[in-house]
């Protein structure tokens, strides 16, 4: 301020008064720049996507579908409508780093209630963060259930990785990042400071200061009440902006469109058919449903060779099990894969090596890994929850084991007198009467059934069919439905009963001797 006079009393002066005016001018200037650039970008097309519940696997996927439907309709800008008290790390960090680095459109974070703990990482990675003022945001501090199912704050490596991945992504949107790690760390003090050069005002730790080139030129003030001594910070709306850990405020989705100027260019996605499908698909209750159907239908499809009914009905309820693991974000090509090989290994023991020895064992477990593995979204338990989920799973996979033996032996007990499945079973004739037809006009079937009904066990024939177990063996004039007992038996061979039960015929292949 230019000053005249032994008092400091100001002189009017018109060359003073045209400084002012020029100085006005120039500030007035700044000020709309500096407006200019906070300002939010005007958007041609947005997509809000509701994310709300405990972030897990189910929820992290569910999430990245949305994400595809948002750029398939060319959207420019996405809004994270966020209302979580947070969820898994890992899963958080992801979502977090998958928002970070989207590459085809702004990010936005908008808090109408809260977003803690993993959901306050999630946020840290959008381009922006919108909170409805009274909202509430932070405290992410990682926490463990250990072996009494008491939750205790993680140790110290854990949190130190956390803390460095925080600040990662409070750094890369330009946040403070003292008070993002102050999220993660409750030991962590975070000051007002201010340069003494240009009055420019930062939030930062004492190490942050110590470890600046120049830390003189920063003079420390109050303390940031919300990270305060043994306290995850957490932040309101309006004071998140205040702190600059937030851009701005909106107190519904209308004021968040104006904001970016969406007007009626605002698709709002929410949970759909399909979520709600793979959510219920997921639940452990339909997942042993799926499992003792699959397995009834193949015990079924063995049990009548020749009816495909079993065998669809099975590859049907296992692919909808791996569809549901796929979207639910528990399952990969490798759990599929092993499924695959497995099934392999038991159709090489049931068709090329008969009996049960190591391919049957084999593919057996293998076909227990895959489907354990496609319920969790770890292979090896890290963590007292990992244990948790893994105990989980194997007790729905023993269940469904149980469920089966004892579904497998009422069918083999009363197969023919259930409904539906009686019509599968190849019923004995009933007695000839003077009138009946004579054998050239009877049915195929009337003849299978007097086939299986009258052989005994020794008996013998020509198989007329390959089997590879399961065709047809020709006994005198009656073609009977059958299963080999060893290795495939090409037609023509002959071939002896060695088993009968029910409605099973088992035969082997005749070793016929030469002679000299």
């Amino acid at each position: 301020m230019f000053r005249s006079g032994r008092f400091g009393k100001p002189a009017f002066r018109p060359a003073t008064v045209a400084g002012w005016f020029l100085l006005s001018l120039g500030c007035w200037d700044l000020a709309i720049g500096t407006a200019a650039e906070e300002a939010p970008r005007e958007f041609s097309r947005g997509v809000l996507i509701r994310f709300e519940g405990e972030i897990n696997p189910m929820l992290q996927q569910y999430l990245y579908r949305k994400l595809d439907e948002a750029k398939a309709a060319d959207a420019d800008v996405v809004i994270v409508e966020i209302d979580s008290p947070g969820g898994y790390v890992i899963e958080s960090l992801d979502i977090a780093k998958r928002l970070r680095d989207l590459p085809w459109a702004h990010t936005v974070a908008y808090v109408p209630d809260m977003a803690l703990s993993g959901a306050a990482i999630v946020a840290l990675g959008c381009d922006e963060i919108i909170m409805d003022p009274k909202a509430m945001l932070g405290d992410a501090g990682p926490i463990f259930q250990d072996e009494h199912f008491q939750f205790r704050h993680a140790p110290e490596k854990v949190r130190s990785h956390l803390a460095a991945e925080v600040r990662e992504l409070a750094k890369s949107k330009g946040r403070p990042t003292a008070l993002a790690e102050a999220m993660v760390d409750r030991d962590l003090l975070v000051y007002r400071y201010t340069n003494v050069h240009s009055r420019e005002v930062v939030y930062r730790s004492e190490d942050e200061v110590a470890a600046d080139p120049n830390p003189d030129q920063w003079e420390q003030g109050e303390l940031v009440h919300e990270s305060r001594k043994d306290a995850f910070l957490e932040a309101s709306g309006q004071r998140a902006v205040e702190l600059g850990l937030a851009d701005g405020t909106a107190t519904d989705r209308q004021a968040l469109a104006q904001r970016y100027r969406l007007g009626d260019n605002l698709t709002v996605v929410e949970w759909g058919g399909v979520d709600t499908v793979v959510m219920i698909l997921n639940t452990p209750l339909v997942t042993v449903l799926l499992f003792v159907v699959g397995l009834v239908a193949l015990y079924i499809e063995f049990s009548a060779p020749g009816i495909s009914i079993g065998g669809l009905t099975a590859g049907l309820c296992f692919s909808l099990f791996f569809w549901s693991r796929f979207l639910g974000g528990t399952a990969g090509w490798l759990e599929v894969v092993l499924f695959a090989a497995g099934v392999v290994f038991l159709l090489i023991e049931l068709f090329v090596l008969p009996g049960f020895g190591v391919a049957g064992l084999t593919g057996f477990l293998l076909l227990i890994i895959s489907l354990v593995l496609a319920g969790q979204n770890f292979i090896l338990p890290e963590t007292s929850g990992d244990l948790d989920t893994l105990t989980s799973t194997l007790l729905v996979v023993a269940t469904s084991g149980l469920a089966f033996f004892v579904a497998a032996f009422v069918l083999s007990s009363y197969f023919g007198a259930i409904p539906l499945l009686n019509s599968l079973a190849l019923k004995p004739p009933e007695p000839e009467s003077p009138d009946a037809p004579d054998q050239a006009a009877r049915t195929s079937s009337d003849v299978m059934a007097e086939g299986i009904a009258g052989l005994r066990v020794g008996e013998r024939g020509v198989a007329e069919s390959l089997l590879r177990p399961a065709g047809k063996v020709r006994f005198g004039s009656r073609p009977v439905d059958v299963v080999a007992d060893g290795s495939f038996i090409t037609p023509g061979c002959p071939v002896e009963v060695v088993e009968i039960s029910g409605n099973r015929v088992v035969v082997r292949q005749i070793e016929e001797t030469v002679g000299d």
